[in-house]
């Protein structure tokens, strides 16, 4: 009994001398390195919790210690315990999942009910959205994006089936509001049930969304892409097609951002990257697909739209593929994780490029409609100067 309650002190001891040692350090280390010791911004401001929350968080960002032991206790936890942290969720067969995709589709909102189901702040700003556009003889496509745990739930979790419907019960509340509201939508979400329930016989039926990635795969991309068309076209905006567009195939390897998210490399080495084959859209000069900023059609969005089109292998997207659809090039704004409110505003920042426009496609993922960065803030749009 002694030399386990010695074995407890010494252990605790051992505890508070690091605590103890972890302060000095940093601040020793800070100041020879010609810099104000982190520690003095707890003075410079008045201590509230949201500024303690802050001050703690840049601490665990940017202390030298603990980001030399992070990563070690990180590796160790994931190996004892499958524990990968606060940002991502271990699924089944190697998948990988974002935590705040899967909180979006299970957890009750701690406010009320109007907020998760986004009857409230985000119908307010997607009508007003409209009825400005309208004003200027512009229409309005609102385009949710079915979150990975929508498409693939059973890839989470065992107890739910491919595709199930009612897993995506809030956005479902979403697009029937905004079907009250009169707001023209795209529903996304029967598009890959269909895929997932009679897959495409070239096509593997696991391929739509990567496995360690919040996004869809390239693959998925161009279904969404050819969906949107085709409803584009059903109401009648589609612009006159002019444009024959040719593709050529090109395989990226993509490491996953959910597991980049950890900031853990030994875990991330554990891994390989995952081979994506995409089509990567050329114009008729024989160059990749470009926007035109003169075009009728003005796509916003978030990061799936940067996917591919913007990051390697370039004009490979969403985007590039909707022009392809309609045979029209698109111009766009794109903002990772800010499709509910930043891209509006950037839009309020350069009017002008609503001049000559037929059709706006707003596309966001359904984890924004509670998420959203910066919330649904209604953004005024002053005429072009």
């Amino acid at each position: 009994m002694t030399s386990g309650r010695g074995q407890h002190y010494l252990m605790v001891l051992g505890f508070l001398a690091i605590i103890a040692f972890v302060g000095p350090f940093q601040a020793i280390s800070e100041l020879r390195d010609g810099e104000t010791p982190q520690v003095l911004d707890l003075f410079r401001q008045w201590p509230t919790e949201k500024t303690l929350k802050a001050f703690e968080n840049d601490l665990k960002d940017q202390t030298l210690v603990a980001q030399a032991l992070r990563p070690r206790t990180q590796y160790l936890r994931y190996r004892a315990f499958g524990d990968v942290g606060e940002q991502a969720l271990v699924g089944r067969n190697g998948w990988w999942f974002y935590r705040l995709d899967a909180r979006y589709l299970t957890e009750r909102c701690p406010d009320d009910a109007t907020v998760r189901t986004g009857r409230g702040p985000a119908v307010k700003a997607i009508a007003s959205f409209r009825d400005q556009l309208a004003q200027r003889g512009i229409h309005l496509l609102v385009v949710p994006i079915p979150g990975k745990p929508s498409v693939y739930p059973d890839r989470l979790t065992r107890r739910a089936q491919p595709a199930d419907s009612r897993v995506h019960e809030p956005t479902r509340r979403l697009l029937a509001d905004l079907a009250a509201a009169s707001v023209e939508t795209m529903d996304l979400f029967p598009v890959f049930a269909e895929v997932r329930s009679n897959p495409p016989s070239t096509t593997d039926a696991e391929t739509w969304y990567l496995q360690r990635d919040t996004h869809w795969t390239a693959a998925g991309a161009r279904l969404a892409a050819g969906a949107v068309a085709r409803r584009i076209r059903t109401l009648g905006w589609a612009p006159d097609k002019s444009v024959d567009y040719a593709v050529q195939p090109v395989t990226v390897q993509r490491p996953g951002d959910v597991l980049h998210m950890l900031k853990c490399p030994p875990i991330e080495a554990l891994f390989e990257p995952e081979a994506v084959c995409c089509q990567q859209v050329i114009q008729p000069d024989g160059q990749p697909y470009r926007d035109d900023p003169a075009s009728s059609v003005l796509v916003l969005g978030d990061s799936f739209l940067r996917i591919y089109q913007r990051d390697e292998p370039g004009s490979a997207g969403f985007i590039a593929h909707l022009a392809r659809e309609l045979g029209r090039p698109v111009t766009s704004i794109v903002s990772d994780g800010g499709a509910s409110t930043l891209v509006r505003q950037e839009l309020a920042r350069k009017p002008a490029m609503l001049t000559g426009k037929r059709l706006v496609v707003w596309e966001f993922v359904e984890r924004d409609v509670r998420f959203g960065m910066e919330g649904w803030q209604e953004v005024t749009i002053s005429a072009a100067e």
